[in-house]
């Protein structure tokens, strides 16, 4: 097991970040971690990295404890921050062959450097400060310091704020390719992003675990409700379409649109192309409308 999150609460005096959290993660792949701003999300990455301690509660990284072996722990686990600190003065080489010496990595700096370099996609910018780097050449840094001493596990806060949507993709697939070989948890508001790249989704609010499950479990489960967007080229008749067989609900769209919901294990498709032939109508288009994990974070977020 990656990680074991048991009965973690955190508390600053009187406002509680965490209630009583708890949850797994099997190595490989990647773990979002959503919530809205001020969750806790930020707070339970920093107590597995041994940033902070817990008010009470127990976190093993590897088999190794927080509390007990916080180095060990540090060994395996390699952070990037939200606001990614960096030595903004340093050329990218000279700063990770500095992360490098913190991990005492020994004969294996400059072979490890280059790699992360590589891997990272740091060489076409490799004669500069990072202070004249971008923002994405500056996510890759911190992802390269991250990785720098080959963790087993990757903890990354909003790896992807405030990128470009070219910057984004680059990122977004490295941390894919990442996850291949390495458990990845990443927080992020980039609902979209979720989707694209993470197997699991665990969904904090107000402190609380409300919902933790593979994304597609997610999407599936959410509503109880399958919709069907069909358009006619003429007018339909609401009443006929509503006593279609599995038809829960049926709501009037722009033109001759209709939206037809049903429960979710119901397609009412053929029965929909079956009354329109019976009608004399033409079908132009119809198409099943799929619940979306921003949808479904929203009806597990409302306060």
């Amino acid at each position: 097991m990656s990680i074991i999150v048991s009965n973690i609460t955190k508390q600053y005096g009187r406002q509680l970040a965490l209630d009583n959290v708890s949850f797994r993660i099997e190595p490989g792949g990647v773990v979002g971690l959503l919530g809205p701003n001020g969750a806790g999300k930020s707070t339970m990455m920093k107590i597995i990295t041994c940033f902070i301690p817990p008010s009470s509660g127990d976190v093993s990284v590897h088999g190794f404890d927080i509390r007990e072996q916080s180095l060990e722990v540090r060994k395996k686990v390699g952070y990037l921050p939200e606001n990614n600190p960096l030595y903004t003065d340093m050329y990218i080489k000279e700063y990770l062959e500095f992360i490098a010496g913190i991990h005492q990595l020994g004969k294996n700096t400059s072979k490890r450097v280059a790699e992360m370099m590589a891997v990272t996609g740091l060489m076409p910018e490799k004669g500069k400060k990072i202070g004249a780097l971008s923002k994405g050449y500056r996510q890759r840094v911190g992802l390269a310091q991250a990785m720098i001493h080959n963790p087993e596990v990757l903890i990354l806060d909003e790896p992807t704020s405030g990128l470009d949507p070219n910057q984004l993709v680059e990122i977004r697939n490295l941390i894919s390719d990442i996850g291949k070989e390495k458990t990845v948890m990443l927080s992020t508001h980039i609902l979209q992003e979720v989707e694209a790249i993470c197997s699991r989704a665990i969904i904090i609010n107000q402190g609380r675990i409300v919902a933790n499950d593979s994304t597609g479990n997610l999407l599936s489960n959410a509503s109880g409700i399958e919709q069907v967007v069909v358009e006619f080229d003429r007018e339909a008749d609401k009443a006929a379409l509503s006593a279609i067989k599995g038809v829960k609900s049926v709501k009037k769209g722009s033109g001759y649109t209709w939206i037809i919901e049903s429960a979710s294990n119901t397609d009412v498709r053929q029965e929909i192309f079956r009354y329109a032939v019976e009608q004399g109508l033409t079908v132009l288009s119809m198409q099943k409308h799929t619940i979306s994990l921003e949808e479904v974070f929203q009806q597990l977020t409302k306060k």
